[in-house]
């Protein structure tokens, strides 16, 4: 298949810039894998489309405010550095700009000099590893001196950083929302497991590769991102128990669908589980544990486009797509949800 094969046309208007007031008010499109029926609801409805036999998987990796805007040192020039992965030793694997004036050996200041960077030499790729100097604890000075990530689609300055993270976001590592989980409330969660359904979490911290376009013209040869994830033993029972009492196992953003895919065995048993996974899942893949999916909409050629079309069909999605696009749909990180069931 050919990258093309997963083109649509969306309106520029309809990418979400700001969050709604209330996370469960957003829409929800349901799409049916073995009909192709679409219809339209409300995501505060998402109870009467699961049973108690089912267990809800999600993704419990919390945004770190990784973005973060400085001088660059001695000249004053400005610099902005996003933190993408914790090497150690203080050192973080960075996207920094301007690039050309971020080699080795050049040196930052964040906070009036409350945080400073050296850059130590270059990754494949073109990111930077940055070693860091400053007093305390790495995580508390961020939270002083950093930004939250936001994709590179959303212009608006968001005024409250908390909505780019979900209600149960508790590991901090990402350098992006797993968006999928920004609808649910406590209440509605508190809802769900009133009714006898399964909560189960697990952790992958997204990285930017969320974001990569596929450059290649044959799906097949893009290379994946790798990202970290973890599987405990008790989400690890729920899913095994949920499947053995004949329960669907539903997927919280394509994130918690990767972490189960990365680690499920042919049989579709789960174990306990850590470690980095690079999952590519596009139309030909085979699903051995995920039986719903809980889902935003996805940029048109994507990696998770393809791996939506994988669960439910390039055709049915497409349609769905352009379903959502004449009802006005709000897409992409902040915007609408789909359950493909």
């Amino acid at each position: 298949m050919k990258t093309s094969d997963f083109y649509y046309d969306l309106p520029k208007e309809l990418l979400a810039q700001t969050p709604i007031e209330k996370r469960d008010d957003s829409r929800l499109l349901t799409l049916s894998r073995l009909t192709g029926e679409i219809g339209h609801h409300r995501f505060y409805e998402l109870p009467q489309f699961l049973t108690p036999k089912d267990c809800l998987i999600l993704n419990d990796s919390r945004v770190l405010p990784a973005r973060l805007l400085g001088q660059r040192l001695p000249g004053g020039g400005a610099c902005e550095v996003l933190l993408l992965i914790d090497r150690g030793d203080k050192t973080w694997e960075c996207l920094v700009r301007p690039g050309k004036k971020m080699r080795s050996g050049a040196r930052m200041s964040f906070g009036n000099g409350e945080l400073t960077g050296e850059v130590l030499g270059e990754v494949e790729g073109g990111n930077r590893l940055v070693r860091f100097s400053y007093e305390g604890i790495f995580l508390e000075v961020l939270e002083r001196l950093g930004k939250m990530p936001l994709p590179p689609y959303i212009k608006e300055e968001l005024q409250d950083q908390e909505r780019y993270q979900t209600v149960y976001s508790k590991v901090l590592g990402s350098a992006a929302a797993p968006t999928a989980g920004l609808h649910f409330t406590k209440e509605l969660l508190r809802q769900i497991g009133g009714m006898g359904v399964g909560i189960g979490y697990v952790t992958l911290h997204v990285g930017l590769g969320t974001f990569r376009p596929v450059k290649e013209d044959a799906l097949e040869d893009h290379e994946m991102h790798q990202e970290y994830c973890v599987i405990s033993q008790e989400t690890a029972d729920l899913i095994n128990r949920t499947k053995q009492g004949g329960g669907r196992c539903v997927c919280v953003g394509t994130t918690s669908c990767r972490t189960l895919e990365s680690w499920a065995a042919e049989d579709g048993t789960m174990k306990a589980a850590a470690g980095w996974t690079g999952i590519y899942i596009f139309p030909g893949y085979r699903f051995k544990v995920m039986d719903a999916l809980i889902t935003n909409f996805h940029l048109p050629e994507s990696t998770l486009i393809m791996l939506v079309s994988a669960f439910a069909g390039r055709e049915k999605i497409l349609t769905a797509y352009e379903e959502a696009v004449r009802e006005r749909y709000r897409f992409f990180s902040f915007g609408d949800a789909m359950l493909i069931m």
